[in-house]
């Protein structure tokens, strides 16, 4: 028997089997023909629609649902894919009640808006389900690129240079390709080792070589790779986890909560997987929501968020604040770790409640915790040579970076929100960018 399952109040097994499938099905069920039908006439198809602005990939929403409206599902996801080759994921992690469904005509008149993202899904699970990949590869132009990180962007950017000919090595620290959507997403959000599934689609566009166990500093060097190759894309995403800063942050139960969804999501057996009795998670986005849920569906009888801001702060969407909620999640806004106790194995959290400004109240209260997940953001490691900004890689708006020949994107760059959907653009914008770099280099 391990460590981790010895130890009291963390442990694995909570539930079985049965209850743990039920627990992290499939979030959204998938619309069947029918029903997408039925979705589908709900669309205005408007003209300078909203939704299309509102989409960070600007996919053309009106025309791919007017195409699932009149049977073509295979032409709406040719639509999507165009400019999402990720369209898949995105569909399923996408914040679309604050982005597209937001601004929808429907729910701006009616609170209900066309049901863009399940539409997303159901024409592209059909095309993928098919194993046909829409797109061919153009003649070999002889020119390289190097993608370091396989996440979102650098597997967006590695689909459209390869698309257009060019020789893409991708390159990843990970065992398996996919960044933050193989390791980082709530298991519940893509069942059936769909991550892995949509990689291995992409790759059938051919001209893109992965190399896994490689990062920077890591068996990759920046000046070599930028002598090797024509051109380097850099999707490295951010590494380091920020601390707390508290005394006992070093006792057994606490723990970075990306590093929990990761276990999560690679385990092969959830019964296996060890959990705390009482959880408090310390932060407020979409980690913090994903580590807080997928406890409360592994077993843990009190999960606990804490928030230093208000809720209207909050950097989760309201959608999954309620999510988190009705899976019996307590959210708790105006409030910081000062303590965390225990003897070896954290006992308590003390939290101090804070005003608007983040001034002490002078109000506390101490919470039973044996298991504690910090989700207070991530850093950027920095890069030698790379000029930053707010912690970040400086690009322009084509991803270019401070280094000639080296252009960047996704959570590392300092580029938009830190979103699958964003990272997906960003990776496709410097991919073209690229592209015609090095073509115009070539005439």
């Amino acid at each position: 028997m391990t460590e981790a399952l010895r130890l009291d109040g963390i442990r694995a097994g909570r539930l079985g089997a049965e209850d743990l499938a039920r627990n992290f099905d499939d979030l959204h069920a998938p619309l069947t023909g029918h029903e997408a039908m039925i979705a589908a006439d709900r669309c205005y198809f408007c003209h300078d629609a909203p939704c299309v602005t509102a989409c960070p990939t600007d996919i053309d929403i009106p025309l791919f649902i007017r195409q699932i409206a009149t049977g073509m599902e295979d032409a709406a996801a040719k639509t999507i894919f165009d400019q999402n080759i990720l369209g898949g994921m995105c569909a399923r992690v996408c914040p679309t009640e604050t982005l597209c469904e937001q601004v929808c005509v429907r729910e701006v008149s009616e609170g209900k808006p066309v049901e863009i993202g399940r539409l997303q899904r159901f024409a592209t699970d059909a095309m993928m389900a098919e194993g046909e990949h829409p797109f061919t590869r153009a003649p070999d132009t002889g020119k390289s690129v190097a993608v370091v990180g396989a996440g979102p962007a650098g597997l967006s950017a590695a689909h459209r240079l390869a698309m257009h000919g060019h020789a893409v090595t991708l390159f990843d620290a990970r065992p398996k390709a996919g960044g933050l959507n193989e390791y980082g997403i709530a298991a519940y959000k893509t069942v059936g080792d769909y991550a892995q599934a949509e990689v291995d689609w992409l790759l059938k566009i051919g001209g893109i070589t992965v190399e896994t166990g490689k990062a920077l500093g890591q068996g990759l060097n920046l000046d070599t790779l930028r002598a090797e190759h024509d051109a380097v894309f850099l999707a490295i995403g951010l590494g380091g986890v920020g601390a707390l800063g508290l005394e006992g942050e070093d006792l057994t139960g606490t723990q970075n909560a990306v590093d929990f969804i990761a276990a999560l999501r690679q385990s092969p057996d959830l019964t296996t997987l060890p959990v705390g009795r009482h959880v408090v998670v310390i932060g407020g986005g979409m980690t913090a929501v994903d580590a807080a849920v997928q406890s409360k569906l592994l077993g843990a009888e009190t999960v606990t968020i804490a928030y230093r801001r208000g809720q209207d702060r909050m950097p989760a969407s309201r959608y999954e604040q309620d999510l988190a909620a009705t899976h019996g999640v307590r959210l708790m806004f105006g409030v910081v770790p000062v303590a965390l106790r225990g003897d070896a194995q954290l006992q308590e959290v003390e939290l101090a409640y804070v005003d608007a400004d983040m001034k002490p109240t002078g109000e506390s209260l101490t919470l039973k915790a044996d298991q504690l997940f910090r989700a207070i953001g991530q850093k950027m490691e920095a890069v030698e040579g790379l000029s930053l900004e707010r912690g970040k890689i400086a690009v322009d708006g084509s991803g270019r970076t401070s280094l000639s020949g080296v252009w960047a994107g996704g959570d590392c760059a300092s580029g938009g929100e830190d979103l699958t959907v964003t990272a997906v653009a960003e990776g496709r914008d410097a991919a073209m960018d690229i592209h015609a770099t090095l073509t115009q280099v070539a005439q």
